[in-house]
């Protein structure tokens, strides 16, 4: 009998005994196979569940079989049979021949405190800032070395360069990151800068002393700038969100054609949402 099909029988409770004959195996509800049989010693179910989980990303949002082998590192058995599990508990759906994340995750994300509070409390500022620029803003949060984006509104002004909720962008040159980093600890700072600072494009900072310049500019200004560093023709203002004992959780900004969003225009008012933003999640903690 092959792996494949030791680990098939055992999660159907039968195996076969030397002699051929059926015997009754118990096992926990819901249990995979026995750790090893097919798979990297020491890989739990929930390892192998987050390293598929992990193959999606932004530019993969759908995958086949075979694509979700490759982009994961498990054995193309022990895929198929944990996806196919995760199918079972909604983490997955497959409409057709291709895997995408499920609704059930979807749902258990809302619960997130990050969303659910974060979100809420900030999401009426980011739409009377984007009604008053009339361009996109967006809602970042600090996530190891890059910003997650937790919230955009991009209204009818297409702009297909942002992440999509869910996506992250760089830290050390985005204005996002740079108003999260210029209230961050020194700790903090120092982890984004060992990171790497790679170039997005010809304007890009790229060096730890004018990544810490830019930043010492930050609080007295109010808000940070990203000029054309993500994308040429894209610029960035951002100011960042305070929870209740004056710690950084956040930060919003208005994104756009480097002509429409001008700092000293855009600024004031990411400065003023911020702030509003902050007193309505301080609240709510």
């Amino acid at each position: 009998m092959s792996p494949t099909d030791r680990d098939t029988s055992s999660s159907s409770g039968v195996s076969s005994s030397g002699s051929g004959s059926p015997t009754r195996v118990s096992s926990p509800a819901g249990a995979g196979p026995p750790a090893g049989a097919d798979s990297p010693a020491g890989v739990s179910g929930l390892d192998r569940a987050a390293a598929i989980l992990g193959a999606f990303d932004e530019a993969h949002r759908e995958l086949t079989l075979a694509a979700l082998v490759r982009r994961c590192g498990l054995p193309r058995s022990t895929t198929h049979r944990t996806a196919d599990r995760m199918l079972r508990l909604g983490w997955l759906d497959k409409p057709g021949e291709r895997y995408r994340i499920g609704h059930r995750l979807f749902e258990i994300s809302g619960l997130a405190p990050i969303r659910h509070e974060l979100r809420e409390a900030v999401l009426p500022f980011l739409q009377d800032l984007h009604n008053a620029m009339r361009t996109a803003v967006q809602l970042g949060v600090l996530h190891g070395p890059e910003v997650l984006i937790v919230e955009k509104i991009t209204g009818h002004r297409p702009m297909p360069m942002l992440s999509q909720v869910g996506g992250t962008v760089p830290t050390h040159c985005s204005g996002l990151g740079r108003a999260l980093l210029a209230y961050s600890s020194a700790e903090t700072v120092d982890a984004v800068l060992a990171a790497g600072l790679t170039p997005r494009t010809s304007r890009t900072l790229t060096t730890p002393d004018a990544v810490r310049r830019e930043l010492a500019a930050i609080p007295d200004r109010g808000w940070a700038i990203d000029r054309e560093e993500g994308n040429i023709g894209v610029s960035c203002v951002a100011a960042p969100i305070f929870g209740p004992l004056g710690e950084v959780v956040a930060a919003l900004s208005v994104t756009g054609p480097t002509a429409v969003v001008r700092p000293d225009r855009a600024g004031p008012a990411v400065r003023l949402a911020a702030a509003a933003a902050s007193r309505a999640y301080s609240r709510r903690r």
